[in-house]
């Protein structure tokens, strides 16, 4: 068997805003589109689903100052979304021969805005592995 490459988009988030554009169109409503890819983990074993581009929906959610459960104010917690999305969908793609390039999610809980894959790129001086 000859060698064989997956390449990604050069650009992810460009490609998930041109089918952000094409489908919202289409359907006449606003969504979000997340391009995701199989990703390992330094300290697990086993791949899942990660975000690598986004459009129409927040890839990061900034939670602190809101209240928690018990009336507490949340001080450092950020969740990424995107990341949280992203293997759900993978498991229904599945990773072998599946044959399931889209997944439609209903129900999102937060509400739809423009951003970017770089919202969850650590800052260099914040990276503990570079």
């Amino acid at each position: 068997m000859k060698d064989c490459y997956l390449l990604l988009p050069k650009n992810p988030d460009l490609s998930a805003q041109n089918i952000k554009k094409e489908m919202e169109k289409k359907s006449g409503t606003k969504i979000g589109i997340l391009i995701i890819d199989s990703h390992g983990r330094a300290w697990r074993n086993g791949i899942i689903g990660t975000a690598i581009g986004v459009a129409g929906m927040p890839a990061l959610l900034d939670l602190r100052g809101t209240e928690d459960l018990f009336g507490f104010r949340l001080r450092i917690t950020q969740v990424a979304v995107a990341d949280e999305l992203a293997p759900a969908a993978s498991l229904i793609m599945g990773q072998a021969n599946e044959k399931i390039p889209v997944v439609h999610v209903r129900g999102f809980p937060y509400s739809l805005r423009e951003s970017s894959i770089k919202e969850l790129i650590r800052p260099k001086e914040e990276d503990l592995f570079r």
